[in-house]
């Protein structure tokens, strides 16, 4: 039997996998999720979320997918490996995830590119609809990539871009963008996603207990784990989720009915809190939202 349904769950709360439902939207995600909906509808363009690595970036743009989904009128992909060492393969790639039909049988550069223009005219002023290109791991993105990207924003109308482009990336991603002027000004929104503080971990290991199916009045983590586990993980979101998870199967395993700081200092420190330094990165970053 699994671990979770032994302490009364209905599934694993603390999956590091990006699945959505799991997500607990502190303010700052909140934030960040009600202005990149807020910049699709006035067709801004470019929108730029950074983040350390573990503070939730691709879990967040499942979300924004998953509000996509739920509203008319609009038309988004999300790509999860931008790595294209051509132009000719990045068009082609981006023609793909699109659905966008190159007449040409054996395409050039500029078959793509007009191909591309052409669907997005079709379908953001023809059909109304807003087109929306989200990119996880944008930091891989190499520079002739960047400028292709600032070529399809420069497709526009007199009112509105044409695509509405978001990129997620880690921290390396901002020194690429700075040494482009001409893309680094064309970002309408941006934010930086910040590890959480001591209540939002709290409330994070409680939604997700919640989302899990717990109902016992009895909490599974005391105070003084919560508290240690935060100071282990620094606020990251996914090394609290690992931490957690390592700690509910230590309670299964010794047959114990609560997590308390002594558990955590046994389990967790060692393993989770070697080589973290996500904090200081994000100090020295220089990027602000």
């Amino acid at each position: 039997m699994s671990y979770y349904r032994v302490l009364g769950l209905d599934k694993e709360p603390f999956s590091t996998s990006p699945d959505p439902a799991f997500f607990y939207q502190t303010q700052q995600y909140r934030a960040t999720l009600a202005n990149l909906l807020i910049e699709f509808r006035l067709r801004r363009g470019l929108s730029v979320v950074l983040g350390d690595i573990g503070t939730g970036k691709t879990t967040l743009g499942r979300k924004l997918i998953q509000l996509l989904r739920e509203r008319n009128g609009f038309i988004f992909h999300m790509v999860l490996d931008p790595t294209y060492p051509t132009e000719d393969l990045f068009f082609a790639s981006l023609s793909r995830t699109l659905g966008i039909e190159v007449p040409a049988a054996s395409p050039t550069l500029v078959d793509y590119r007009e191909a591309l223009e052409r669907f997005l005219f079709r379908k953001a002023v023809e059909e109304k609809q807003t087109v929306v290109l989200v990119i996880d791991e944008a930091h891989k993105l190499n520079m002739l990539s960047l400028e292709m990207l600032r070529i399809l924003l420069n497709y526009e109308t007199n009112e509105a871009k044409l695509l509405q482009l978001v990129l997620l990336g880690q921290l390396e991603l901002l020194p690429l963008i700075q040494h482009m002027p001409n893309l680094a000004d064309r970002i309408s929104f941006k934010s930086l996603l910040r590890p959480l503080d001591l209540s939002e971990t709290q409330q994070m290991i409680h939604y997700r207990l919640q989302e899990a199916g717990y109902q016992s009045a009895s909490p599974l983590f005391l105070d003084e784990a919560v508290e240690e586990i935060h100071a282990v993980c620094e606020g990251y979101p996914r090394r609290i989720a690992m931490a957690c998870h390592r700690a509910l199967r230590t309670l299964v395993m010794e047959g114990m009915r609560t997590v308390d700081r002594a558990m955590v200092e046994s389990i967790v420190r060692d393993e989770v809190a070697a080589g973290w330094s996500g904090a200081r990165r994000l100090q020295k970053s220089g990027f602000s939202a």
